[in-house]
């Protein structure tokens, strides 16, 4: 049986929570086009995000560690896969829309620089110096209005509005886009705040045992570990010791947070979309306790992990090669190629410069450097 979209819209209205973003009742695109016969808007956007070449090379951008540097260490594009993955499973356990949830999180990271954080910070430290300033969030937003294309029609992806809505009002402590309004996002995209969160606290414990500047004797003083810890053989090998407490680590963070997400439901008496919107606070969070535990994780990680020397090595390095390149292309933009020496003629240059660098993957930044300073 052929399913249209007209059916799957149907679905929605029986299957999702009243305070869930309908697909039939998105405020649309800023470009008008014809409906697709099989897809939602929601969907749609999302095979246009993951065809998106900005998308492609997220897979040569680091998320801690620099993307060449081992196999089986996290890359921008693994971490975005994990943030989609928490997005729709929490999406649907609460009844909400798993494919604006997916969507928004696949294209939550579009505008990253490469050399993970430690890129933004360069990058905005540059673009200060021109009154203006960078954060990633807000070039992902670039990326899928201006930068990325798919017709001659409009520039961009021409995403639906919500959507973008979502990408705007990305927050999290390493993330603080500037919004157009004062409106709550939609409780998919508060899921996605979270969801990142998720997704870069247990897979970068993961990613810093493997390096060994992680350990697990450190790690059996924080409470959340020792709660995830119970019940798990001793007898496993170290691998899977603690690639199972991580498991549990990730389960008792989900669970916490549908269930303290759904009782902030019930005390606010959120009945509808707008209901959302016209909060003050949050609707999606943890509890108390398990907040006061993931906080203390959050600081384990940024004191021994994120400011180890091997990692603070990667930044400073990937700081200084984002400086240079600036620089560099700043003084002489012919070296860049041929669509950002056009883009010259209608935007100012410290813009075109930044563009191209932040849409660069690690090893492309590296080699350009090389070849500049072999010139």
């Amino acid at each position: 049986m052929i399913k249209t979209r007209k059916d799957i819209e149907e679905q929605e209205k029986n299957a999702l929570a009243p305070y869930a973003v309908f697909s039939d009742s998105s405020q649309g695109r800023v470009v008008s086009e014809k409906e697709d016969p099989f897809r939602t808007c929601f969907q749609r956007d999302r095979d246009r995000i993951i065809h998106s070449k900005a998308f492609r090379r997220l897979k040569g951008k680091t998320q801690v560690f620099v993307a060449s540097y081992g196999d089986h260490y996290r890359s921008r594009l693994t971490h975005t896969m994990e943030v989609a993955q928490f997005s729709r499973d929490i999406a649907r356990t609460l009844g909400l829309n798993e494919d604006l949830a997916e969507t928004i999180a696949l294209a939550h990271d579009l505008g990253h620089t490469p050399f993970g954080h430690a890129g933004q910070e360069a990058m905005n430290e540059i673009m200060q110096k021109y009154n203006s300033r960078f954060e990633h969030n807000e070039q992902s937003r670039r990326v899928v209005e201006e930068i990325e294309f798919k017709t001659e029609n409009y520039k961009g992806l021409n995403l639906s509005y919500e959507v973008l809505d979502g990408l705007i009002k990305h927050r999290t402590p390493y993330d603080s886009p500037e919004a157009n309004d004062h409106l709550m996002p939609s409780l998919e995209a508060q899921i996605v705040n979270i969801a990142d969160e998720i997704a870069y606290e247990s897979h970068d414990i993961d990613d810093g045992i493997r390096a060994g500047i992680v350990h697990l004797k450190d790690l059996n003083e924080l409470a959340l570990w020792k709660e995830a810890k119970k019940g798990v053989s001793k007898k496993l090998s170290n691998e899977l010791y603690s690639r199972t407490i991580i498991s549990n680590i990730m389960t008792l963070i989900v669970d916490d947070l549908v269930n303290e997400t759904e009782k902030n439901l019930q005390a606010n008496k959120i009945q509808t979309l707008e209901d959302i919107y016209k909060q003050k606070y949050m609707i999606a969070s943890f509890s108390n306790p398990m907040l006061s535990k993931v906080i203390e994780l959050k600081d384990y990680l940024y004191k021994h992990f994120y400011q180890s020397h091997g990692v603070r090595t990667y930044n400073d390095r990937g700081k200084e090669v984002i400086h240079f390149l600036f620089e560099a292309l700043y003084k002489s933009p012919d070296l860049m190629h041929e669509k950002a020496i056009e883009s010259l003629k209608t935007q100012e240059k410290h813009i075109v410069v930044k563009d191209y660098i932040s849409g660069m993957t690690d090893n492309f930044a590296l080699e350009l450097l090389n070849q500049i300073e072999n010139i």
